[in-house]
């Protein structure tokens, strides 16, 4: 993992589908990228189907979704396998998981910011809720599979989806897998273990980042965030997904998406959405 970002090529490509696979209430779409550079893991990416975009119902979906890359390794001629985590909550997430094998995907990418290493000597610790969970599995890729991962998810439906991180422990809200409860009560007893030792790497929904970053400054822990808010290009033309920071108002598209806790207002990103949630 490199501290520098990965720049993406100018322009749009189209990218073929090579599998859509089923995790519980999630879809993982794999595609084979002919002309981008391997992406940093936080890094996202601009998506779009190649076909039947742009008009459906009320002319949805029409504009790209953004979504954190889940995985990405080698392929054959020098490509790139490219994995994405999508759930169906919307015309743009429903018609991506429709697309199979053979399919095309257009995409704009790696875009933004990703994280960057463990400072200090400390140990990561990745928590992750819901389809945020996507960037931190190509996190634990480069840290090692022996990187310890809390996620909280709705039901276990939802839990599924931690099958593919090594070795997570699971809440759920319902209690129907793992830990009857949040994500960061499981946080909380870490941090009070060990908060010297550790930086937290978190993806999820607004209220569970603002959680972690009021507990990780408490127990003096650094943490880094992904964060992402609603978006239209994704190279901060459109001004859609500014944020504000303590110096300021920032285009997560260009600073973030991933932002250190420290530079975050007392309510982190009120407005943001979990990674990829479209």
């Amino acid at each position: 993992m490199s501290d520098a970002r990965s720049l993406a090529p100018f322009g749009r490509r189209l990218a073929a589908v090579t599998a859509s696979e089923a995790h519980g209430a999630y879809v993982v779409i794999r595609c084979t990228d002919l002309g981008g550079p391997a992406p940093q893991p936080g890094q996202f990416y601009m998506l779009a189907a190649s076909s039947r975009w742009g008009g459906g119902e009320g002319e949805r979906p029409f504009l790209p979704r953004a979504f954190s890359v889940l995985r990405a390794s080698p392929a054959d001629a020098g490509a790139i396998e490219l994995q994405f985590l999508v759930e169906d909550v919307g015309p743009g997430t429903r018609r991506l998981c429709e697309l199979g094998a053979g399919d095309g995907l257009l995409l704009v990418g790696p875009l933004g910011a990703g994280f960057a290493w463990p400072r200090e000597a400390r140990r990561p610790l990745l928590v992750g809720g819901g389809v945020g969970i996507a960037p931190l599995a190509i996190l634990q890729d480069e840290l090692g599979a022996g990187t310890p991962a809390l996620l909280g998810f709705r039901d276990a439906s939802h839990a599924a989806g931690a099958a593919l991180l090594s070795g997570a422990r699971i809440a759920t809200d319902d209690g129907s897998a793992g830990h009857h409860g949040l994500v960061t009560e499981l946080l909380f007893t870490e941090l009070e273990r060990a908060a010297d030792e550790l930086e937290v790497y978190a993806c999820g929904p607004p209220a569970m980042l603002d959680a972690v970053r009021v507990m990780c400054a408490e127990h003096g822990a650094p943490a880094q965030l992904a964060l992402e808010s609603g978006m239209a290009c994704g190279f901060g033309a459109c001004f859609g997904c500014v944020v504000p920071t303590r110096d300021g108002y920032i285009r997560l598209c260009l600073e973030g998406p991933v932002l250190d806790a420290a530079v975050l207002c007392d309510v982190a990103g009120s407005e943001a959405q979990p990674s990829g949630l479209r």
